[in-house]
């Protein structure tokens, strides 16, 4: 066992506690099946199983060249599976047998040894540092001396063999990155960095002051070791806390549930809750299908495997009592395709929310269409996108939804990586009772060909209406990162944020508002880092690459006019892989902290999740929890407007009820920032289905309160600050890496 497994074998959950249900357990057997029938050949990142296979084709090679060749894809999927030791031993023998046979690689294969040994041994010095005596301030660019390695082996055996590459290779904008990163592990960055290949401390700055938001999932016991996952930060058991649900991608990655304490920790009730066993899923959202009042939740399986992906997404009914059962297949929504995306939603305002699955179609000819399942108000679901009008074949890997031209029904936005995203307009009822949706990206100018993964509907710019921010997701590696951060040219694909204008059409105002830049986001999410009352968005980026080291980046909305890169301010640069972003008031002391999932997709590319406290400021916040009764129960769709008495005259903030962006999910609780203002005038909510507008006033800033509809009388909610508890969970966390 290498490593990185062995470090995350150690956190899987064994406490005694309440066997899963009967349907869980059918669950686990049919995905432990599914499994069985996948063919590593065409899952690359299965590392262990192509690795055997791997070994059988060097057992039949014959030919001097063939076997060179095949030993060093072998050394490569060692080091894809965490076996980085190995993988620098295979790779030494290799250069010892082709010297002792005189014989040579092409310079193409030279290249890439030298670039698989310099990156083996700047994984090295990640495994050794930032996993094995992980702390606060690991892996957060630009490093401080905190985070600088304490065993320097593996970046200062990599530094010669990068600065040979750029020898030969001088502009290898990938190979200066990562040299960049390597002496900036030794403490050694910029300045002994030789000036030709210097990335200048400058290109980091922070565009706006922000205090730093420490991370503290370590002492919290939240820093999951994991690959990639989803995350929901939400009140499972109603007892006014947040607690926090955490998945893991592989087929073996446990999901993870932990309560809020009520005395600032967190205790991880996984068996006890009925959850062991429930595997692999790359997102989660969480729902009230059922309008019980009791949240569930909904786990995505299968993104980018392609046909190894059609395996079954699980719907988890919380029965209320702390436990969960999987109750997909009795629902109706038991079927068969990739995907990591999708969205609840009452489209026909029948106060039950409904669900679209946004599948990826990798071959038109043998598609993963899209899905609609219609809630029939029974806990069963019909399919019904073909008869909806959203017969949609295409490699989706984002849904956002709004009501952008506010008509009151909720619309569609699908960012798609293989052409032009799609906005679908909800027509409404049909004459023969049926429902549909209508194709309305070019006439709404949304149409560009993107090739994007994460999106969302926010209203940045605070007018009313619906904004759209969809993130670019292709470059041709990390060089194509540090040339966006020394204004050199690239290709990549990059973000747009597309302005509602009101009249059904949106404006491209990405450069306006300084996004045009490569953020290269996996997940995403938007919350208020400062209370000022304008959202802003964190992106967790990377992609499987190892050498995708790049930070993910906090973005600060600067009154709705433009975007500041406040990363390096405010501590988020974690150069880890980044997946599920969520904002949530965890400690309730009136400001949003940020929880990251962290970690890739090849089985060795495990990282720690992170928790970025809030260190608060002098804004001012209000939290709204509304309860629907003819609309659905959790208020999925709702949209808010809070009027304001400011210093500087009034002000309006609006915000529709959802948990976010499209990976990744906030509190359905909405925490608002107020900024300055003085009072709170009124709170307008228009209710989802019905159209009912209710307007309250007597609302208090700083307060929490519980709005239900029909009901005239908000109820204030008690909301008492509770301060982490760090000591305990931080001195066993120091306990274990020193033993390790």
């Amino acid at each position: 066992m290498g490593i990185a497994c062995a470090a995350r074998a150690a956190v899987v959950t064994n406490a005694p506690g309440r066997p899963p249900a009967e349907s869980t357990r059918r669950m686990a057997e049919r995905l432990a099946k599914l499994r069985e029938t996948v063919d590593p050949r065409g899952v690359p990142y299965l590392t262990d199983r192509r690795l055997a296979l791997m070994e059988a084709d060097l057992r039949r090679a014959t030919n001097a060249a063939q076997q060179a060749t095949l030993r060093l894809d072998r050394a490569r999927e060692l080091q894809l599976a965490g076996k980085t030791t190995e993988s620098l031993e295979a790779l030494s023998a290799l250069e010892s047998d082709l010297a002792a046979a005189s014989l040579t690689l092409t310079p193409r294969l030279q290249g890439e040894l030298r670039l698989q040994k310099a990156m083996g041994h700047l994984r090295q010095g990640e495994q050794e540092n930032c996993l094995l005596h992980h702390h606060a301030k690991s892996c957060l660019l630009p490093l401080e001396p905190e985070g600088y390695h304490r065993l320097p082996r593996g970046s200062r055996n990599a530094i010669p063999l990068f600065t040979t590459h750029l020898g030969q290779f001088t502009n290898d904008l990938g190979a200066r990155w990562l040299l960049n990163i390597a002496y900036m592990t030794l403490g050694e960055w910029p300045e002994q960095v030789p000036s030709a290949w210097r990335i200048p401390a400058s290109v980091f700055d922070s565009e706006h002051p922000l205090p730093r938001f420490d991370n503290v999932a370590g002492g919290l016991g939240l820093d999951v070791d994991d690959l990639a996952g989803g995350c929901v930060l939400d009140d499972f058991n109603n007892d006014g806390l947040l607690d926090v649900l955490v998945s893991a991608w592989s087929f073996e990655g446990q999901l993870r549930l932990f309560q809020n304490d009520g005395r600032g920790g967190f205790d991880d009730i996984t068996a006890a809750a009925g959850l062991l066993g429930v595997l692999g899923g790359l997102n989660l959202q969480q729902t009230d299908y059922n309008n019980d009042g009791w949240l569930d939740f909904w786990m995505l399986r299968g993104a980018w495997l392609g046909k190894s992906g059609r395996i079954p997404n699980s719907l988890m009914r919380n029965n209320g009592d702390g436990t969960f059962t999987d109750v997909t297949e009795e629902a109706g929504l038991l079927s068969f395709h990739p995907t990591q995306t999708s969205v609840w939603f009452d489209y026909d305002g029948d106060g039950w929310l409904d669900l679209f699955i946004g599948n990826e179609t990798s071959e038109p000819r043998d598609a993963d269409p899209c899905e609609l399942f219609h809630n029939n108000g029974n806990g069963t679901f019909t399919e019904c996108a073909a008869a909806s009008g959203l017969r949609i074949r295409r490699f989706v890997k984002g849904v956002a939804c709004a009501d952008y031209d506010r008509d009151g029904r909720p619309d569609l936005y699908l960012s798609c990586l293989d052409g032009p995203n799609l906005l679908y307009r909800n027509q409404g009822p049909r004459a023969d009772g049926g429902w549909q949706f209508l194709d309305v990206s070019e006439a709404a100018g949304v149409s560009d060909r993107v090739l994007s993964f994460a999106t969302w509907f926010f209203d940045y710019d605070n007018d009313g209406w619906e904004d759209i921010l969809v993130c670019g997701y292709r470059i041709r590696g990390v060089g194509d990162v540090a040339a966006d951060y020394l204004g050199l040219p690239h290709t990549a694909a990059l973000p747009r944020l597309y302005r509602n204008q009101g009249n059904g059409t949106f404006q491209d105002v990405t450069r306006a508002a300084r996004l045009n830049r490569i953020i290269h986001t996996m997940g995403c999410n938007f919350g208020d880092l400062d209370n000022d009352g304008w959202l802003d968005f964190y992106a967790a980026t990377g992609d499987p690459d190892l050498r995708t080291l790049i930070p993910n980046r906090m973005f600060r909305n600067d009154g709705g006019t433009q975007f500041q890169d406040v990363t390096t301010a405010g501590g988020f640069g974690h150069l880890q892989k980044g997946h599920a972003v969520a904002f949530a008031d965890l400690d309730q002391d009136g400001d949003q902290d940020v929880y990251a999932v962290m970690g890739g997709a090849f089985t060795g590319d495990n990282a720690r999740n992170v928790l970025f406290r809030n260190p608060g400021g002098t804004n001012h916040w209000l939290k709204l929890k509304l309860e629907g009764r003819t609309a659905n129960r959790a208020a999925i769709g709702a949209r808010i407007e809070v009027a304001l008495a400011t210093p500087g005259g009034p002000r309006i903030l609006h915000k529709t009820v959802n948990s976010g962006a499209s990976f990744g999910s906030n509190p359905l609780r909405q925490e608002l920032g107020l900024g300055d203002a003085t009072t709170v005038t009124s709170v307008t909510i228009t209710w989802p289905g019905s159209g009912l507008r209710e307007v309250h006033t007597g609302v208090t800033p700083d307060r929490a309160y519980l709005f239900q509809e029909g009901v005239a009388q908000a109820r204030e909610l008690p909301v008492t600050p509770i301060p982490f508890r760090l000591g305990a969970m931080a001195a066993r966390g120091a306990q274990h890496a020193e033993s390790e």
